[in-house]
């Protein structure tokens, strides 16, 4: 049993060297060579996407500066940038938001959207910060939340959140995927940032099967409550970075800030849901929720130096007796909020998982509140949690709402409770 915490522990310490040199290695290169959207006409939304066409094939590049050519020192949304392959965006200390007119994602890949039910694979896109960079959501939104939320103009009990198109005949009554941030799916090989984001309509940003992707220096500012014409509505679904079905190879780093939900989220959800076709608005994946086996699972995730005030949980795992989620490192997690910094196979998403399918699940260097330090809620197996510690007046540091039984090679080590004076 020691043998084998010492060798997880070691392999822990490798990957996090492994990361801080990787990130510092990258910082500060930027190529500035790209095309402007203050060299085309009409609103915001197309003088963005007529520079992506224009770089498509040539310069690879755009560059969004901070000034605008219509006068103003913010770039106003009425649709989302779609992004094709082999593009980078570059935010030049500007800031972004959505309009009050806009149902839609900030950016997309090209691949996904309605209609589109078989989706083609994408290579290499980024979306690269520099300076300081602000991504907004709307003012007044006309939806927030997810697929299960019923829109509503003012805080209600029940599965609701607030849009201010609630009421409004013939228009969609529910969220769904466009509510969206940033929304990347089926594409290898994506980065994101050094963006700051603030007031997302749902998730804040969300993978389907996309592989090999970095996401670093991301703050968030997506509160479950926000102010909309001086009253206080409720935003559900707040979360702050997602990956569903067959996310893999995936490095998330210096992540910080306040989230309404879950702050980081790997959630395999909705494989029993009556519609699982994609290129639809019925459902808050863009792409099917068929599963179509191992390449569907979750794997390869390194998590490392989060910093979060987040309403649920700081890391949320969930999965269910088909998928699998394998290989998750998590070295550095400081969380404040309601419930766990930690939640390993969460329930109520389909049928519980077969025991292991969840597995080498190995996290370090966790501070945090709440009602514990980490649940456990399915079999995982061969996970190593070690250097916690708790600060709150609940009676464990770790809650198992399942058989401890049922756990296979699970270790806890140098777990410390430190109560509230």
């Amino acid at each position: 049993m020691k043998q084998k915490f010492t060798t997880t522990s070691l392999a822990l310490l490798l990957i996090s060297l492994f990361i801080t040199i990787s990130c510092n290695n990258e910082s500060g290169k930027t190529n500035h060579q790209g095309i402007n959207p203050n060299m085309f006409s009409g609103s915001d939304f197309q003088k963005i996407q007529a520079a992506v066409d224009a770089a498509r094939g040539t310069t690879n590049k755009i560059i969004i500066p901070p000034a605008n050519s219509n006068g103003t020192n913010i770039w106003l949304l009425d649709s989302a940038i779609l992004l094709p392959g082999d593009m980078t965006v570059i935010l030049d200390n500007c800031t972004l938001q959505l309009s009050d007119q806009c149902r839609d994602n900030m950016f997309r890949s090209e691949n996904v959207g309605i209609g589109i039910t078989d989706p083609q694979w994408l290579r290499n896109i980024s979306i690269i910060g520099v300076g300081d960079v602000l991504l907004k959501g709307a003012d007044n939104p006309r939806a927030t939340g997810d697929g299960n939320r019923t829109l509503v103009p003012a805080k209600q009990p029940g599965r609701v959140s607030y849009g201010s198109d609630a009421g409004k005949e013939g228009i969609k009554q529910k969220g769904d995927w466009r509510n969206i941030m940033i929304l990347m799916a089926y594409v290898d090989g994506f980065k994101l940032k050094n963006v700051n984001i603030k007031g997302a309509h749902a998730w804040a940003v969300s993978f389907e099967r996309t592989l090999n992707a970095e996401i670093s220096d991301i703050t968030f500012d997506c509160p479950e409550h926000q102010v909309v014409n001086g009253k206080e509505v409720f935003i559900a679904n707040r979360d702050g970075i997602d990956l569903r079905h067959g996310c893999k190879n995936f490095r998330i780093n210096n992540i910080s800030g306040t989230t309404g939900d879950d702050f980081i989220a790997l959630s395999i959800l909705g494989l029993n849901a009556e519609n699982k076709e994609g290129g639809t608005v019925n459902s808050t994946m863009v792409t099917s929720k068929h599963w179509r086996g191992p390449e569907d699972d979750t794997e390869n995730v390194v998590i490392s130096n989060i910093s979060c005030n987040a309403l649920t949980r700081g890391v949320a795992i969930r999965a269910n007796s088909t998928a699998g989620i394998r290989n998750v490192f998590i070295n550095g997690l400081i969380w404040e909020g309601r419930y766990n910094a930690i939640l390993a196979g969460g329930k109520g998403y389909g049928d519980p998982s077969i025991p292991g399918r969840i597995n080498n699940i190995h996290a370090m260097n966790i501070t945090g509140n709440g009602r514990s330090l980490i649940q456990i809620e399915e079999a995982i197996a061969n996970s190593c949690f070690m250097n916690g510690i708790y600060r709150d007046t609940g009676e464990q540091m770790v809650i198992y709402n399942i058989d401890k039984n049922a756990l296979r090679n699970v270790i806890f080590e140098n777990f410390v409770h430190i109560r509230p004076e």
